[in-house]
């Protein structure tokens, strides 16, 4: 009789960790950049922020007026139901300061924006009263101090308006510019080195040989790197040779902070990257319960973080976003992003699962005609499909506890936004 050894296919494999546990041992074992650069706020979109912003002035910097209008103090506002004529003293564009008093019984015809004048305290918009000649006439629907932005109402100087760690976006660059900061700290860009391996992976140059594969992986990894904040270092593809696998990898490991490769960390006798990697007791090789991409290996070479992805090109793009991308932001020093939110939606199919390890399947995310969000799977789902991820908005996300989904059940998706 055939003892079957331990396979992907067994729920209660021996020596599974969970998906759970798997990631907090990535994200506990991966320290933050320490060095910074300074940088023109133009070009820091998308780059982590590394010191506390202090706000050197209030904003708004004056008390102005949030309306084209009329301004005057409130104590010339009308009685109840009463109206009153008030006589227009002077104009005031954005821009100017008007220095004089202004007269019981008067008004200054003041623009969006304009430093409200001393002594007055209200705005009423001009739709809102009936001007004659150099006259208006107002009613009694108004109260004290209203359409008036005052001094400091939205930021106070000297209060922390960005906080270390911020990852900015175009939002933020607009405020370091009200304030009139031209320049910032950010962490320095990560360099992270990729590389594909096997003796069966053909560069998208040259014509393919019989029982050779695209180097598909490479490029997705390549795609999904292209950020402003990530240096990438391009190792090629590295054939199945144990001592140039290593040489390549040390070497690696000198300049980068982080090593990214794809293939050969399974259990078969092909997989040279785990035998070249075994003999440095810093690298683990996990089976992990997670559908796609069981076999993952995580470590150090040198001070270097290094991620061994599977092989298989669903399985590489699915274990770099659940897995790699998170450390990649904490190496980086990002504690405050705009996530990539896990929602619930409502399943359009049956999806078959056993209940065991964490599935992520491919999906597609739509509303409904009365608003409800719905998912659909990309079809076809084995781990060598990379259409099922181009098709696919969201990543359906099964958890390990979960058996077979009914059409109409809700299930947790993770929309690609913010994600990609």
């Amino acid at each position: 009789m055939i003892t079957p050894q331990a396979s992907c296919t067994d729920i209660n494999e021996p020596g599974l960790i969970s998906f759970k546990a798997a990631k907090e041992s990535i994200l506990d074992a991966i320290k933050s950049l320490e060095e910074n650069q300074k940088m023109a706020i133009e070009k820091a979109k998308s780059r982590c922020l590394a010191e506390d912003i202090i706000s050197p002035i209030n904003v708004p910097i004056y008390t102005n007026s949030a309306v084209d209008g009329y301004a005057l103090h409130a104590d010339d506002l009308p009685k109840a139901k009463q109206n009153i004529t008030l006589i227009i003293q002077a104009t005031v564009l954005a821009g100017e300061i008007y220095t004089e008093a202004c007269q019981a019984k008067h008004c200054i015809r003041i623009m969006t924006g304009a430093a409200m004048p001393e002594g007055l305290d209200t705005v009423i918009m001009q739709e809102h009263c009936e001007r004659s000649g150099n006259n208006i006439s107002i009613d009694d629907r108004h109260t004290a101090g209203q359409n008036v932005r005052q001094a400091g109402e939205d930021i106070t100087k000297g209060c922390v308006v960005l906080q270390k760690g911020k990852f900015l976006c175009p939002a933020d660059i607009g405020l370091l510019a009200s304030f009139g900061i031209s320049e910032i700290f950010v962490k320095r860009p990560l360099r992270v080195a990729i590389a594909s391996t096997g003796n069966e992976v053909s560069p998208i140059s040259i014509p393919l040989k019989e029982g050779n594969i695209y180097d598909s992986n490479r490029y997705s990894l390549l795609a999904a790197l292209d950020r402003s904040d990530i240096e990438i270092v391009d190792l090629g593809i590295i054939k199945d040779d144990t001592d140039n696998l290593l040489k390549t990898f040390n070497d690696a490991a000198d300049y980068a902070d982080v090593i990214i490769s794809s293939g050969g960390v399974s259990v078969g006798e092909a997989d040279f990257t785990k035998a070249a990697l075994q003999s440095d007791g810093k690298i683990n090789f996990w089976k992990v319960a997670i559908k796609p991409g069981r076999p993952i290996a995580f470590g150090k070479i040198k001070d270097c973080d290094f991620f061994g992805l599977p092989g298989n090109p669903v399985a590489v793009l699915v274990t770099f976003y659940q897995f790699v991308l998170p450390a990649l932001e904490k190496k980086l020093g990002i504690i405050d992003k705009p996530i990539a939110p896990i929602m619930k939606a409502i399943s359009l199919e049956n999806i078959r699962k056993r209940a065991g390890r964490t599935e992520i399947q491919r999906g597609i995310v739509s509303q409904s005609e009365s608003g409800e969000w719905q998912v659909k799977t990309t079809g076809k789902q084995g781990s060598g499909i990379l259409s099922s991820m181009s098709l696919a908005n969201a990543f359906i996300i099964l958890s390990d506890d979960q058996a077979s989904v009914k059409k109409g059940d809700q299930v947790d998706v993770q929309l690609f936004s913010h994600l990609f």
